[in-house]
């Protein structure tokens, strides 16, 4: 069995010798950030022609990388991999540039950096909807008070509460999940990513935590139900919550 598995991050902007130090200390950061596994990739070196970052990944790590990085290529990853890999074709762009990450010989994850269509313009919007996460953080000293949201894989540290709100809360700090409802506003960056700039609370409510295998036998026990016939549950609890097709 192989002892590490080498990636190598090709950017088609720039040789070594022109490569700005600070550029490439960016360009190293996010890809870190989109392997993920931080103490088992290792920096090599810098191979010629193109910048060519060659990084070396422990063994057992190569599955837990490979699959962060399909996700993050089909548009799924974690919000930290999803942002560096917008980061990273932003700054291609900047660059004029593209990049690809390569496995070993095979290319796992493009950067098309320049080549990518420039998305269309929006101005920012308020829109009503909801939030689901964990409150980790309340404080503040005026009437409207600043609440962070833990949705797990991404922190809404932009959320705020009207005091009598944010009182409630606070008996579920570090607890339960929540459902919170008000209103968001929202614009569209330069690369076609819409960011949430700031969500005000208007109420909530506690989810039920129970797993989701007793939530499925409550269902096929129901008399009449057809959920004795289902066989992935958790795609049709998705597809009730959500809409047909959407599983995030």
């Amino acid at each position: 069995m192989p002892e590490s598995c080498f990636y190598r991050f090709k950017i088609n902007a720039f040789t070594p010798d022109t490569m700005p130090m600070w550029r490439l200390a960016e360009y190293m950061a996010d890809l870190a950030i989109i392997l993920g596994e931080k103490a088992s990739v290792h920096f090599v070196e810098i191979e010629e022609g193109s910048t060519v970052l060659v990084h070396k990944a422990d063994f057992e790590a190569v599955p837990k990388i490979n699959e962060r990085v399909a996700k993050t290529r089909n548009g799924e990853g974690p919000h930290d991999a999803m942002a560096a890999y917008r980061s990273t074709n932003k700054r291609l762009r900047d660059d004029n540039g593209t990049a690809n990450l390569i496995a070993e010989t095979a290319e796992i994850l493009p950067f098309p950096g320049r080549d990518a269509a420039v998305p269309l313009m929006f101005p920012a919007f308020t829109q009503s909807g909801t939030l689901d996460g964990k409150v980790i953080r309340i404080g503040g000293r005026d009437e409207i008070v600043p609440v962070h949201l833990d949705a797990g894989t991404r922190i809404y540290p932009t959320c705020k509460a009207h005091r009598s709100v944010a009182k409630r809360l606070a008996v579920h700090i570090f607890g339960a999940e929540l459902r919170v409802v008000g209103s968001g506003r929202w614009h569209v960056d330069d690369i076609g990513t819409w960011i949430l700039d700031s969500f005000y609370i208007q109420d909530f409510e506690v989810l039920d935590e129970e797993p989701l295998q007793s939530v499925v036998s409550a269902l096929r026990a129901t008399e009449g139900s057809d959920w004795e016939k289902t066989t992935d549950p958790w795609r049709e609890l998705n597809e009730l919550r959500h809409g047909e097709g959407d599983l995030n």
